[in-house]
Protein backbone atom coordinates (compact mmCIF):
# COMPACT_ATOMS: atom_id res chain seq x y z
CA UNK A 1 0.00 0.00 0.00
CA UNK A 2 1.51 3.49 -1.17
CA UNK A 3 1.77 6.39 1.39
CA UNK A 4 -0.91 8.04 -0.59
CA UNK A 5 -3.48 5.31 -0.28
CA UNK A 6 -2.73 4.76 3.66
CA UNK A 7 -3.30 8.34 4.14
CA UNK A 8 -6.95 8.05 1.77
CA UNK A 9 -7.79 5.04 4.19
CA UNK A 10 -6.91 6.39 7.43
CA UNK A 11 -8.97 9.57 6.53
CA UNK A 12 -12.47 7.47 5.16
CA UNK A 13 -12.14 5.60 8.29
CA UNK A 14 -12.21 9.11 10.74
CA UNK A 15 -15.38 10.51 9.22
CA UNK A 16 -17.54 12.53 10.91
CA UNK A 17 -20.39 9.83 11.28
CA UNK A 18 -17.75 7.40 12.64
CA UNK A 19 -16.48 9.79 15.14
CA UNK A 20 -20.21 10.62 16.11
CA UNK A 21 -20.90 6.67 16.48
CA UNK A 22 -17.79 6.80 18.50
CA UNK A 23 -18.95 9.29 20.89
CA UNK A 24 -22.41 7.86 21.38
CA UNK A 25 -20.95 4.06 22.07
CA UNK A 26 -18.70 5.87 24.64
CA UNK A 27 -21.40 8.27 26.51
CA UNK A 28 -23.79 5.19 26.74
CA UNK A 29 -20.68 2.86 27.90
CA UNK A 30 -20.24 5.83 30.71
CA UNK A 31 -24.08 5.97 31.41
CA UNK A 32 -23.50 1.61 31.89
CA UNK A 33 -21.49 1.92 34.35
CA UNK A 34 -23.38 4.78 36.29
CA UNK A 35 -26.24 2.54 36.09
CA UNK A 36 -24.14 -0.55 37.39
CA UNK A 37 -22.63 1.59 40.26
CA UNK A 38 -25.61 2.01 42.10
CA UNK A 39 -26.67 -1.84 41.24
CA UNK A 40 -23.27 -2.79 42.75
CA UNK A 41 -23.27 -0.30 45.98
CA UNK A 42 -26.81 -2.16 46.63
CA UNK A 43 -25.31 -5.54 46.23
CA UNK A 44 -22.21 -4.77 48.09
CA UNK A 45 -24.24 -3.63 51.25
CA UNK A 46 -27.07 -6.70 51.18
CA UNK A 47 -23.75 -8.72 51.04
CA UNK A 48 -22.41 -7.65 54.26
CA UNK A 49 -25.61 -7.22 55.97
CA UNK A 50 -26.62 -11.30 54.88
CA UNK A 51 -23.09 -12.62 56.04
CA UNK A 52 -22.70 -10.90 59.14
CA UNK A 53 -26.18 -11.53 60.10
CA UNK A 54 -25.67 -15.26 59.64
CA UNK A 55 -22.73 -15.16 62.00
CA UNK A 56 -25.44 -13.20 64.42
CA UNK A 57 -27.93 -15.92 63.74
CA UNK A 58 -25.55 -18.97 63.89
CA UNK A 59 -25.86 -18.12 67.98
CA UNK A 60 -29.15 -16.46 67.89
CA UNK A 61 -32.23 -18.23 66.84
CA UNK A 62 -34.70 -17.05 64.25
CA UNK A 63 -37.45 -17.82 66.31
CA UNK A 64 -35.95 -16.00 69.28
CA UNK A 65 -35.07 -12.94 67.42
CA UNK A 66 -38.82 -12.24 66.24
CA UNK A 67 -40.53 -13.81 69.15
CA UNK A 68 -39.06 -12.22 72.28
CA UNK A 69 -40.31 -9.54 73.61
CA UNK A 70 -37.25 -7.73 75.25
CA UNK A 71 -34.52 -6.42 73.31
CA UNK A 72 -31.37 -5.73 75.76
CA UNK A 73 -28.47 -7.03 73.86
CA UNK A 74 -25.97 -4.30 75.96
CA UNK A 75 -26.75 -5.83 79.47
CA UNK A 76 -25.63 -8.41 81.92
CA UNK A 77 -29.31 -10.00 81.20
CA UNK A 78 -29.24 -10.39 77.62
CA UNK A 79 -32.27 -10.74 75.54
CA UNK A 80 -32.52 -10.33 71.63
CA UNK A 81 -36.20 -10.06 70.52
CA UNK A 82 -36.41 -7.46 67.44
CA UNK A 83 -39.69 -6.67 68.39
CA UNK A 84 -39.34 -3.98 70.53
CA UNK A 85 -37.30 -1.39 68.01
CA UNK A 86 -39.77 -2.90 65.61
CA UNK A 87 -43.02 -0.98 67.46
CA UNK A 88 -41.11 1.41 67.87
CA UNK A 89 -40.43 1.98 64.07
CA UNK A 90 -43.76 1.29 63.04
CA UNK A 91 -45.34 3.60 65.81
CA UNK A 92 -43.57 6.67 64.82
CA UNK A 93 -43.56 5.73 61.04
CA UNK A 94 -47.32 5.71 61.80
CA UNK A 95 -48.16 8.91 63.03
CA UNK A 96 -45.62 10.56 60.63
CA UNK A 97 -47.75 9.06 57.42
CA UNK A 98 -50.78 10.68 59.36
CA UNK A 99 -49.84 13.96 59.31
CA UNK A 100 -47.97 13.69 55.90
CA UNK A 101 -50.48 11.75 53.67
CA UNK A 102 -53.36 14.03 54.28
CA UNK A 103 -51.69 17.48 54.60
CA UNK A 104 -48.96 16.51 51.17
CA UNK A 105 -51.92 15.80 49.32
CA UNK A 106 -54.18 18.70 50.00
CA UNK A 107 -50.84 20.72 49.22
CA UNK A 108 -50.45 18.40 46.15
CA UNK A 109 -53.94 18.99 44.99
CA UNK A 110 -53.74 22.66 45.25
CA UNK A 111 -50.38 23.53 43.59
CA UNK A 112 -52.05 21.13 40.44
CA UNK A 113 -55.50 22.84 40.17
CA UNK A 114 -56.29 25.43 42.17
CA UNK A 115 -52.64 27.87 42.76
CA UNK A 116 -52.44 30.38 39.99
CA UNK A 117 -48.49 29.34 38.20
CA UNK A 118 -47.23 32.36 40.08
CA UNK A 119 -48.50 31.36 43.42
CA UNK A 120 -47.42 27.90 42.69
CA UNK A 121 -43.48 29.03 41.70
CA UNK A 122 -43.32 30.41 45.13
CA UNK A 123 -44.90 28.01 47.08
CA UNK A 124 -43.69 24.95 45.73
CA UNK A 125 -39.38 25.62 46.39
CA UNK A 126 -40.63 27.00 49.75
CA UNK A 127 -42.39 23.77 50.33
CA UNK A 128 -39.47 21.68 48.97
CA UNK A 129 -37.07 23.91 51.43
CA UNK A 130 -38.14 21.54 54.08
CA UNK A 131 -36.88 18.78 52.57
CA UNK A 132 -32.76 20.43 52.50
CA UNK A 133 -33.24 21.30 56.74
CA UNK A 134 -30.94 18.44 58.04
CA UNK A 135 -32.97 16.12 60.36
CA UNK A 136 -30.63 16.55 63.37
CA UNK A 137 -32.15 20.39 63.09
CA UNK A 138 -35.90 18.36 63.01
CA UNK A 139 -34.95 16.45 66.10
CA UNK A 140 -34.07 19.24 68.27
CA UNK A 141 -36.98 20.77 67.19
CA UNK A 142 -39.39 18.50 68.23
CA UNK A 143 -37.63 17.99 71.47
CA UNK A 144 -37.31 21.75 72.31
CA UNK A 145 -40.72 23.03 71.05
CA UNK A 146 -43.34 20.23 70.04
CA UNK A 147 -42.57 18.37 73.09
CA UNK A 148 -43.17 21.45 75.29
CA UNK A 149 -46.61 22.57 72.96
CA UNK A 150 -47.59 18.82 73.57
CA UNK A 151 -46.94 18.73 77.56
CA UNK A 152 -49.82 21.81 77.95
CA UNK A 153 -52.24 19.43 75.98
CA UNK A 154 -50.83 15.71 78.00
CA UNK A 155 -49.77 16.86 81.55
CA UNK A 156 -48.12 13.25 81.65
CA UNK A 157 -46.36 13.31 78.15
CA UNK A 158 -42.49 12.77 79.34
CA UNK A 159 -39.63 14.58 77.49
CA UNK A 160 -38.87 11.74 74.87
CA UNK A 161 -42.07 10.38 73.34
CA UNK A 162 -42.41 8.95 69.96
CA UNK A 163 -46.00 10.99 69.51
CA UNK A 164 -43.56 14.04 69.02
CA UNK A 165 -40.99 12.27 67.16
CA UNK A 166 -43.79 11.07 64.66
CA UNK A 167 -45.25 14.74 64.18
CA UNK A 168 -41.85 16.26 62.99
CA UNK A 169 -41.23 13.66 60.52
CA UNK A 170 -44.31 13.93 58.94
CA UNK A 171 -43.08 17.80 58.38
CA UNK A 172 -40.39 16.86 57.08
CA UNK A 173 -41.74 13.73 54.80
CA UNK A 174 -44.65 16.49 53.28
CA UNK A 175 -42.96 17.94 50.79
CA UNK A 176 -41.78 14.87 49.44
CA UNK A 177 -45.52 13.30 49.08
CA UNK A 178 -46.44 16.64 47.90
CA UNK A 179 -43.72 17.01 45.29
CA UNK A 180 -44.34 13.58 43.56
CA UNK A 181 -48.51 13.79 44.08
CA UNK A 182 -48.25 16.91 42.49
CA UNK A 183 -46.13 16.21 39.34
CA UNK A 184 -48.34 12.65 38.93
CA UNK A 185 -51.20 14.72 38.74
CA UNK A 186 -49.90 17.43 36.51
CA UNK A 187 -49.05 14.71 34.07
CA UNK A 188 -52.84 14.04 33.76
CA UNK A 189 -53.69 14.88 30.67
CA UNK A 190 -55.69 18.17 29.69
CA UNK A 191 -58.64 16.63 28.24
CA UNK A 192 -59.77 14.70 31.25
CA UNK A 193 -60.26 18.03 33.06
CA UNK A 194 -62.00 20.04 29.66
CA UNK A 195 -63.97 16.54 29.87
CA UNK A 196 -64.73 16.91 33.45
CA UNK A 197 -66.22 20.50 32.93
CA UNK A 198 -67.88 20.09 29.85
CA UNK A 199 -70.43 17.87 32.15
CA UNK A 200 -70.79 20.60 34.35
CA UNK A 201 -68.46 19.19 37.27
CA UNK A 202 -66.93 22.35 39.77
CA UNK A 203 -63.02 22.54 40.10
CA UNK A 204 -62.79 20.63 43.03
CA UNK A 205 -64.94 17.69 41.41
CA UNK A 206 -62.83 17.40 38.55
CA UNK A 207 -59.69 17.23 41.23
CA UNK A 208 -61.03 14.57 43.56
CA UNK A 209 -63.11 12.78 41.12
CA UNK A 210 -61.33 12.50 37.65
CA UNK A 211 -57.70 14.19 38.41
CA UNK A 212 -56.84 12.45 41.91
CA UNK A 213 -58.17 8.46 40.49
CA UNK A 214 -56.57 9.25 37.07
CA UNK A 215 -52.86 10.20 38.87
CA UNK A 216 -53.64 7.44 41.98
CA UNK A 217 -50.41 5.34 40.44
CA UNK A 218 -47.71 8.14 40.88
CA UNK A 219 -49.43 8.99 44.46
CA UNK A 220 -49.21 5.69 45.59
CA UNK A 221 -45.94 5.62 44.68
CA UNK A 222 -45.62 8.69 46.78
CA UNK A 223 -47.02 7.18 49.55
CA UNK A 224 -44.66 4.42 49.65
CA UNK A 225 -41.48 6.10 49.47
CA UNK A 226 -42.79 8.56 52.29
CA UNK A 227 -43.02 5.49 54.56
CA UNK A 228 -40.31 4.18 53.16
CA UNK A 229 -38.71 7.63 54.50
CA UNK A 230 -40.05 7.82 57.89
CA UNK A 231 -39.08 3.81 58.40
CA UNK A 232 -35.86 4.75 57.87
CA UNK A 233 -35.09 8.26 59.46
CA UNK A 234 -32.66 8.01 62.40
CA UNK A 235 -31.85 11.75 63.56
CA UNK A 236 -35.42 12.64 64.43
CA UNK A 237 -35.99 9.54 66.42
CA UNK A 238 -32.68 9.23 68.09
CA UNK A 239 -33.15 13.20 69.69
CA UNK A 240 -36.69 13.14 70.35
CA UNK A 241 -38.23 9.42 71.09
CA UNK A 242 -35.24 8.34 73.07
CA UNK A 243 -33.00 5.23 72.63
CA UNK A 244 -34.70 3.04 75.59
CA UNK A 245 -36.21 -0.13 73.78
CA UNK A 246 -39.65 -0.93 75.02
CA UNK A 247 -42.58 -2.74 73.56
CA UNK A 248 -45.49 -0.62 72.91
CA UNK A 249 -48.07 1.12 71.33
CA UNK A 250 -48.69 4.25 72.50
CA UNK A 251 -47.38 7.01 70.70
CA UNK A 252 -47.65 8.80 73.90
CA UNK A 253 -44.33 6.91 75.32
CA UNK A 254 -40.91 6.28 74.62
CA UNK A 255 -38.90 3.61 72.44
CA UNK A 256 -36.11 3.28 70.31
CA UNK A 257 -36.13 2.24 66.82
CA UNK A 258 -34.25 0.52 64.52
CA UNK A 259 -32.29 3.32 63.34
CA UNK A 260 -31.39 5.00 66.55
CA UNK A 261 -30.27 1.76 68.03
CA UNK A 262 -27.62 1.35 64.93
CA UNK A 263 -26.91 4.46 65.89
CA UNK A 264 -26.25 4.16 69.46
CA UNK A 265 -24.01 1.21 68.83
CA UNK A 266 -22.29 2.48 66.28
CA UNK A 267 -20.98 5.18 68.11
CA UNK A 268 -20.09 3.19 71.66
CA UNK A 269 -17.18 1.50 72.36
CA UNK A 270 -18.12 -2.17 71.32
CA UNK A 271 -14.94 -4.54 69.48
CA UNK A 272 -15.96 -5.65 66.03
CA UNK A 273 -16.90 -9.37 65.99
CA UNK A 274 -19.32 -9.60 69.09
CA UNK A 275 -22.98 -10.61 69.14
CA UNK A 276 -23.81 -7.82 70.74
CA UNK A 277 -22.05 -5.34 67.63
CA UNK A 278 -23.46 -7.84 65.04
CA UNK A 279 -26.72 -7.79 66.39
CA UNK A 280 -27.18 -4.41 64.15
CA UNK A 281 -26.43 -6.06 61.34
CA UNK A 282 -28.83 -7.91 62.14
CA UNK A 283 -31.50 -4.89 62.64
CA UNK A 284 -30.49 -3.73 59.55
CA UNK A 285 -31.23 -6.48 57.78
CA UNK A 286 -34.77 -6.27 58.99
CA UNK A 287 -34.93 -2.92 58.16
CA UNK A 288 -34.21 -3.66 54.53
CA UNK A 289 -36.36 -6.01 54.49
CA UNK A 290 -39.14 -3.65 55.75
CA UNK A 291 -37.84 -1.23 53.15
CA UNK A 292 -38.08 -3.80 50.35
CA UNK A 293 -41.60 -5.33 51.51
CA UNK A 294 -43.46 -1.30 51.14
CA UNK A 295 -41.62 -1.32 47.58
CA UNK A 296 -43.18 -4.40 46.58
CA UNK A 297 -46.36 -2.95 47.46
CA UNK A 298 -45.99 -0.01 45.91
CA UNK A 299 -45.21 -1.84 42.67
CA UNK A 300 -48.47 -4.07 42.23
CA UNK A 301 -50.77 -0.98 44.07
CA UNK A 302 -49.04 1.01 40.79
CA UNK A 303 -49.79 -1.62 38.37
CA UNK A 304 -52.82 -2.60 39.87
CA UNK A 305 -54.16 1.08 39.68
CA UNK A 306 -52.80 1.66 35.88
CA UNK A 307 -55.39 -1.56 34.84
CA UNK A 308 -57.91 0.27 36.40
CA UNK A 309 -57.51 3.85 35.25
Amino acid sequence: MTPKSFQVSRVGLFTPRFIRNLRERVIEFVLFLAACSSVATTLGILYILVTESLKFFSEISVVEFLTDTQWTPLFLEKHFGILPLLSGTLVTSGVALLVAIPLGTIAAIYLSEFAPNRLREIIKPCLELLAAIPTVVYGYFALSVITPLLQKIYPNLPTFNMLSAGLVMGLMIIPLISSISEDAMAAVPVGLREGSYAMGATRLQTALQVVFPAAISGISAAYILGASRAVGETMIVAVAAGLQPNLTWNPTEQAATITAYIVQVSLGDLPHGTIEYQTIFAAGLTLILMTLLLNIIGYFLSRRFREIY
